[in-house]
This record gives structure tokens, sequence and C-alpha cells, in this order.
């Protein structure tokens, strides 16, 4: 914006004002000063320096860059609650009516037409309605609110605690401490009451005294223990009794069942192979094959296999006629496979051998199970977890090097830790050429120090001639 004091000048007086300018920015010329006496920094720019237009200063000055908002002193007071305003000149004329209000007897006009304090109406009045006002009775008169005009800033007018007097929690905390001591004193009453009335009014005063003691502790309500009302008991997942044993614990190799920790969970059955009528825990997965799970899975298949076949079947629209249909189709089956069974044996005969197959001793004698053990016997795992790789290709050894790209690093660069070479593209030369670096480092720092006494020798020459 253009200043008011920039006038036209001519092209002299405008050489003259800029070498000014320059002259006090380097310090040889004095410094501009505003109207109340303070220096105008030269390096300025001048579209902060000149003010508008619409300010009309007359003078050079930076009054305009400063807070035109006058800061306001904030208030951190509160509003005064339940305190009213007392007259004490007429409490010798009040009545006894009025002894305890603000001392105003006779009603005055613009007050409040149900309590008669003049700093509300009747509209906004928080005492209960009365039946005939205090403008008609002139009794009871309230005494007058204090009116607070608080100047609160942003802070202030979203503080929750603001206004909040710290003492007055010391009423709550002697309530509470009350109510526990009532409630201890009923617990005891309890007590005695129960042990009288077992011991028939007497027994002993030792075993009385103990018995109060344990019931005292375990009826204590006052105190924050596990005293759980059964009908409302809630559960945490996944917790177990501390009697029983972990589920990492049942098999402790480390290729077995996987063991979440966050979620306390096995899903694999950590000994597979072992007599399932001698195992405590197959895996949290057996609890989805247990039930009516199974046979859930059975009527599934068949609606599928019927959809499939043409029969308009859907286990979710139509469940009861899906389950009447596999109850008949199993039904069938089953007949069907015991009068081929009958066919077979009448035909062929081995009816004998069949009555022995129930034979509980050859149920776990052998299993199709294979496995593969090594000399010294230890047990060949074929389904071993794979190491999960990333999406880049790794293990790629270039030009006959042994290590990968990046196992080396020195001053700042990648190299090869097979060779210490830091060159990408370079050939692997193994130890002798981690000899034959070393070798170069250190001829190389032999050279630089015969250098510096060679330097040395030479300044010493020098101040002697």
């Amino acid at each position: 914006m253009a200043s008011s004091t920039n006038e036209r000048k001519t092209r002299d007086e405008y050489k003259k004002q800029k070498a000014l300018e320059e002259a006090r920015k380097n310090g040889t010329a004095p410094l501009q000063t505003d109207e109340e006496g303070k220096e105008i920094n030269p390096h300025i720019p001048q579209y902060i320096a000149n003010a508008p237009w619409y300010l009309k200063s007359q003078v050079p000055s930076l009054k305009h860059q400063r807070d035109f908002i006058p800061k306001i002193d904030y208030t951190k007071d509160w509003y005064a609650r339940g305190i009213r305003i007392s007259n004490n000149s007429n409490s010798n004329n009040s009545n006894s009516n009025n002894s305890n209000n603000g001392g105003n007897h006779k009603f005055r006009k613009g007050a409040c037409t149900n309590c008669g304090s003049m700093t509300h109406n009747a509209k906004n009045c928080c005492e209960r309605p009365r039946k005939t006002g205090a403008k008609f009775t002139n009794e009871n008169i309230q005494a007058d609110e204090i009116i607070c005009e608080l100047a609160l800033d942003y802070d202030g007018k979203r503080d929750r605690w603001n206004g909040y007097d710290p003492s007055t929690h010391l009423q709550l905390i002697e309530e509470y401490q009350q109510i526990e001591c009532e409630q201890r004193k009923l617990q005891a009453a309890e007590t005695d009451r129960k042990f009288a009335n077992l011991n028939g009014g007497g027994g002993g005063a030792n075993g009385q005294n103990e018995d109060n003691v344990d019931g005292f502790k375990e009826n204590d309500t006052s105190t924050m223990h596990s005293r759980v009302d059964t009908k409302t008991r809630t559960t945490i997942r996944n917790l177990r009794i501390r009697e029983d044993t972990a589920k990492y614990l049942y098999n402790l190799d480390l290729k077995s069942a996987y063991y979440d920790p966050k979620t306390r969970s096995m899903r694999a059955n950590p000994n597979p192979n072992a007599n399932p009528d001698e195992q405590t825990y197959v895996g949290d997965n057996s609890a989805r094959n247990t039930g009516d799970v199974g046979k859930f899975y059975d009527l599934q298949s068949f609606a599928w296999e019927a959809y499939d076949k043409g029969q308009d079947l859907h286990t979710l629209a139509v469940p009861s006629q899906a389950e009447l249909l596999h109850r008949e189709y199993s039904l069938k089956k089953q007949n069907l496979k015991a009068k081929t069974k009958d066919q077979i044996i009448a035909k062929y005969g081995g009816s004998e051998y069949i009555a022995n197959q129930d034979d509980s001793k050859l149920i776990f004698a052998q299993t199709d199970q294979y496995k593969e053990y090594t000399r010294d016997g230890k047990e060949v795992y074929k389904n071993e977890k794979t190491i999960i790789r990333s999406k880049y290709e790794e293990d790629i050894y270039l030009n006959n090097h042994t290590a990968v790209w990046g196992s080396y690093w020195e001053n700042g660069k990648w190299g090869f830790a097979c060779c210490r070479q830091i060159v990408k593209n370079s050939f692997c030369t193994g130890a002798a050429g981690i000899a034959a670096k070393q070798n170069v480092l250190q001829q190389a720092l032999q050279n630089q120090s015969n250098l510096i006494n060679q330097n040395q020798n030479q300044n010493q020459n020098q101040n002697q001639n």
C-alpha cells in the first residue's frame, strides 16, 4: 500500500533518499526515529515501514504494526453462589417473618411478584411458587442475589473446576466414613446374632470371637475384595485355573503346536501322535468339531449336493425340510450299506473275521502315520514351518563373493564382508584382498607420517638459517 507520507519526488530527491537509506543501513548516518523517539530499524522492508493511506500518518512510525486491541485483565473470580445482599438499615423495622432474609420488609416496585427480590422476575424465580405472592402479602420478602459480571478468558470459560472449593470435598469424605462405620456396626451385629442362634445363646467365647473375625472378613462389603455375587459374576475369556497345566507345557518341543501368548490360545494339538484316550488337551480347534458341529457340516454338504442335482433345498430358508430329507437320506444309505454287506458275506463268507474286529487290544497296535528318523534316533520333521521371505531377492552372491552386498560397512559406504570391498561390481579377493588392503592403509599412514616429519625438519632448518 502507498503511504500518506510518500509524495511525488523528483529524480534528485529520490536519489538522495536512497543514498540516505544506504548510509543508515551501513551505520554512517543516524537512524530514523518515530513520534515516540524510538529508533526504526533501517533493514525493515518498505511495505512494513510505510503506514496505510487511511491512517493519515504524517511522520515515520511503526505504530500501525503494533497490537491495537488493548489487553483485558481477565478476572479469576467466580459467581457468589447462595450469597444474598443484606440490608442492615431496615433490619430493626423488620417483623419476625423477615428476620432471616435480607432485611427488606416491604415490596418494591419492579421486584419479583413471587418472592420480592429485585434481581429477577417471577418467570425466572427459583423459589417455590406461593399461593399468594409477596406482592400482595408483603411477607417473607427475599433478599437480592449478588449479580456478578465476570470477564473470563477462553480457558476460564471452559474450566470445569473454576469456582470449586476444595474444602467441600472433606464433607464428602466424612459422609463416606460415617456410612462405612455404620456398615461395620451392622455387620458385627448381624454376625453376633447368627452365632448366638447357632450356639443357643452360649458357647465358648474364644471360638465365637474367631468365627466373628472370619465372618467379618468374608462379609465386609466396605472394602474392595473379591466379593462377587454369583448371579452377576463376569468371566474373562481364556483365563485358566492356576492348578491346571499351562498349554505351552504339554509339549516342550520348539517345533510343536504354536502358542499365542497374547490370546493364550494353542489351536493345534501339541501331541498329535499320542493316545487320544490319554490326552487331556488336544488344542483349541477340537472344540469346533465337538457337539452338533459335525451334524451341521453333514447337513450343509447334503444340501449343497442336493441343490447341484436340481433339488430346491436350502438349510437357512427351509431348515425343517432340509433336516427331514437328510434324515431320510441317512437312513436309506445305512440300510443300503447293511444290505450290501449282508450280500457280500452270504456270497463270499468270512463273518467270523468280522466278529473279532472290535478287539480293543488291536485298535492302537499300528498306525499309518509315516515318520522318518536319523541315525542318532532324532525324528525328522517333514512339515517344518517355512521361513517368511520378502518380495525382494535374497542371498544372491555376485562375482564369486561368499557374502551378500551390504554385509560390510565402512566410512558411510556398504560393501562385502568376505573381502571388505566397497565396489559393488568388483570380484572377490578373499582374505588376500583384506590383507592387501590393510598393508596399503599402513603404508599410506607411514608415508603420511614421514611427510609430516620431513616438513617439520625443513621448517626447523629454515628457522636456524
